[in-house]
């Protein structure tokens, strides 16, 4: 190998290893260690994916309110897009329930439409509007507590509930709480085709 040829393989050699699996600690490691710490993390993570987040929380309306317009979330913080959920319900005045125990972290207006935020703690917190409530900061809501009542305004053709979850800073699908959104598998049938 020519001189020229072999100093760029050996500058754009570490950048391709670096993409190959997540960023690790800057530090001395030896390449064993390395081998076996990103090897471990790859099967911890997809043995997590397989087994999947089982839904936990319950739906915030009752009985199970239809979505009428799902997450889509921006590609950019600053972009235009839906973060959170809006679920229809049948009647003004519908009561809105805490889908998970937590604390009130906030309770009043955003804009024009009045608000409460739950923090569930581990950096997850639900929020809902327009919704009408007589708690303030710092009560603690159990699981399936009614926590206001829904308001008319959200959605112009239809009377919905605006749903969002944050974790941490972070906007997330908060379907994902109360449905099995991982992907199904079909398996092969037993026997010869």
């Amino acid at each position: 190998m020519k001189p020229p040829v072999l100093l760029a393989s050996l500058l754009l050699l570490p950048a391709s290893v670096a993409s190959a699996g997540p960023a690790l600690p800057y530090g001395t490691v030896t390449h064993s260690t390395v081998t076996h710490s990103t090897v471990s993390q790859r099967n911890s993570t997809t043995a997590a994916a397989a087994a999947g987040a089982a839904p936990s929380w319950q739906w915030p309306l009752a009985p199970r309110p239809p979505v009428l317009r799902g997450f889509d979330p921006p590609p950019k913080p600053w972009l235009g897009g839906h973060r959170g959920v809006d679920l229809g319900f049948g009647a003004p005045g519908a009561p809105v329930m805490s889908p998970a125990a937590g604390t009130v972290s906030f309770a009043g207006v955003v804009v024009d439409r009045p608000v409460i935020t739950i923090d569930h703690g581990g950096g997850l917190r639900s929020s809902f509007e327009p919704v009408d409530s007589t708690l303030t900061v710092g009560e603690a809501v159990a699981a399936g507590q009614v926590v206001g009542t829904v308001l008319p305004g959200h959605c112009p053709a239809a009377q919905c509930l605006h749903w969002g979850v944050r974790n941490g800073d972070e906007y997330v699908n908060p379907l994902q709480f109360v449905l099995d959104l991982r992907p199904s598998v079909l398996l092969p049938l037993p026997g010869p085709p």
